[in-house]
C-alpha cells in the first residue's frame, strides 16, 4: 500500500511509530504537513499537491491533526476522501470528536453515560445554569481544549462564576461538568482500532492535580477493563465514526462515565504503559480494508461455456 500520514512534526513520537509499523510491513509511507498541502478544486479536475508536486495514487491516509489545525486540517483530509483515499477517520469524524459539546450531545442520545454537563450563553442565566449541574466542584473546559489545557476546577459557586465570566470575556466556547469525586484523579484510555479496544491504561493525576493527562504530569499503567467499559468505548468510537479513537473513561460509583473522545490520541504514553504494538494493529485495519476492497473490485470471470 500506499500510505500518506498527515502530520506536522515528523519528529514525534506517534508520527514516527506509525511510519515505522508501515515499513516494517512493506508498505510506502509519507509524512504530509497538512498546512502545506494546497488544493485545486473545479469539476472533474480537483487536485492536491504538496511543496510542489501533486499528490496521487495514495490508498490510505492516518489523519493526525493537532487542535491549532483543525480546520484546514480536515479541509485537506476531505479534498483526500473525495479523491477516494481511504481513512479510519475520515474528516467529519473528526470534527465532531473535535468538538467536545457535540460529541457529548451525539454520544448521550445514544444512550451512553457521562458526567452531568451544561451550558449556556448569557451572563443572566449562569446562576440557573449551574443550578441544573448541582453543587460544586465544578469542570470547566474549553470547547476545544485538548491535553488538559483549558479545564479549570472550580471548588465553589462563586469560583464557577468567576471562571465562567473570564471565560465569556474571552468569547471562548465552553461547558461545565460535574466533578466526578471517586475517580481520584483518575481515568482510563481506552484505544480503540476497529471495532475493538486493543489497548487501555490507566491514567493517575500527580499530587495536587485533578487533570490525569500524561502531559500534566500524570503516571500511567496498564489497565484491564471490564465488559462494560470496552463496550462504552467501542459505541463511542463507532458512534462518532471513528475508526482510531482514545476513548476516556471515568470509573463512577454509577459506573463508567465517557469523558472525551480524542480522534488523534497518542501513541507513546500506552505503547510505553501496556506494551502493545497499538501502531502495528493500526497498520492491520489498513490493510484489511485494502485487502477487501481489491477483492470487491476484482473482475470475476466469466463461468465456462458447456
Amino acid at each position: 500500500m500506499k500510505i500518506a500520514i498527515l502530520s506536522r512534526n515528523t519528529r514525534l513520537y506517534s508520527t514516527k511509530r506509525l511510519v515505522e509499523a508501515a515499513r516494517v510491513r512493506g508498505h510506502v509511507v509519507r509524512v504530509f504537513d497538512p498546512l502545506r498541502c494546497y488544493v485545486r478544486i473545479a469539476p472533474g479536475a480537483s487536485s492536491i499537491r504538496f511543496k510542489g508536486k501533486e499528490i496521487r495514487d495514495i490508498d490510505a491516509v492516518i489523519p493526525r491533526i493537532g487542535t491549532s489545525s483543525t480546520f484546514y486540517g480536515t479541509a485537506v483530509l476531505r479534498q483526500l476522501e473525495m479523491m477516494g483515499v481511504y481513512t479510519p477517520n475520515p474528516s467529519d469524524a473528526v470534527l465532531r470528536a473535535r468538538d467536545k459539546l457535540r460529541c457529548l450531545q451525539i454520544l448521550a442520545a445514544q444512550g451512553i453515560d457521562m458526567p452531568v454537563t451544561v451550558f449556556g450563553d448569557n451572563p443572566d442565566d449562569t446562576n440557573d445554569v449551574l443550578a441544573l449541574l448541582g453543587d460544586p466542584p465544578h469542570v470547566i473546559k474549553l470547547n476545544e481544549g485538548s491535553q488538559g489545557t483549558g479545564v479549570v476546577l472550580a471548588e465553589k459557586r462563586a469560583a464557577s462564576q468567576s471562571v465562567i465570566e473570564a471565560f465569556r470575556g474571552l468569547y471562548a466556547n465552553f461547558l461545565v461538568q460535574e466533578f466526578v469525586a471517586e475517580a481520584k484523579g483518575s481515568d482510563l484510555r481506552c484505544f480503540v482500532v476497529g471495532d475493538k479496544v486493543v489497548a487501555a491504561m490507566q491514567r493517575d493525576s500527580s499530587p495536587g492535580e485533578f487533570r490525569a493527562n500524561l502531559h500534566r504530569g500524570g503516571s500511567a499503567k496498564a489497565a484491564t477493563l471490564s465488559a462494560e467499559e470496552e463496550r462504552i468505548a467501542v459505541a463511542a468510537a463507532g458512534a462518532l465514526g471513528l475508526g482510531v479513537a482514545g476513548v476516556d473513561l471515568l470509573r463512577s460509583n454509577r459506573g463508567p462515565l465517557l469523558l472525551e473522545v480524542n480522534a488523534s490520541p497518542g501513541l507513546e504514553g500506552i505503547e510505553a504503559s501496556t506494551g502493545v504494538d497499538v501502531a502495528g494493529a493500526i497498520m492491520e485495519l489498513l490493510e484489511a480494508h485494502h485487502s477487501t476492497t481489491r477483492t470487491e473490485n476484482r473482475p470475476r470471470r466469466k463461468p465456462a461455456k458447456p
